[in-house]
């Protein structure tokens, strides 16, 4: 009975260590940098049904959420499977701007939405100007993979028991 229960805390301390930073504290930076990243913002209107990127194209810059309802969705050969859906103030593809620029799934707005997006040129002249914040996007991106993988871990016994009870 003791084991579970210091798994379920072993658990929550993990959760609690990759928990998603705010993102003022994320892109706080010295006046300059964040006038460049404030004046370079544009804001992004979407339509129910519009498509805002789709996976494999070039990646304009970091977008954050800022109103509406938006859905990630892989595209694979056989059948797009939906990922997630995006909460309000949630930074969307670290992954592209930090990586290879391309991005790693499709985003759909579910209702009429609104994004900010920030440049991948504009986030470029601050991480030169200013590296301590491209550090905590990609400690960020760290957080993120992590909050993935320990919801796939936490639901991995539910699939697994479904599939048992239909077989």
């Amino acid at each position: 009975m003791k084991e579970p229960v210091m798994q379920s805390e072993s658990r929550i301390r993990q959760m609690e260590a990759v928990h998603a930073r705010s993102v003022a504290e994320l892109l706080e930076c010295p006046a300059p940098v964040a006038l460049l990243l404030n004046s370079s913002a544009q804001r992004l209107d979407f339509r129910a049904g519009e498509v805002v990127f789709q996976k494999g194209e070039d990646c304009r810059g970091l977008y954050l959420s800022v109103s509406g309802h938006f859905q990630r969705q892989a595209d694979w050969e056989l059948a797009p499977e939906t990922l997630s859906s995006v909460q309000t103030g949630e930074l969307l593809e670290l992954a592209a701007v930090l990586g290879d620029g391309q991005h790693s799934f499709t985003l759909t707005a579910q209702t009429a939405a609104s994004a900010l997006l920030l440049p991948a040129e504009a986030l470029s002249q601050a991480f030169q100007s200013f590296p301590p914040l491209r550090m905590r996007l990609l400690e960020e991106l760290a957080r993120e993979v992590s909050r993935a993988y320990f919801h796939c871990c936490l639901c991995r016994p539910l699939r697994l028991r479904r599939g048992n009870a239909a077989a």
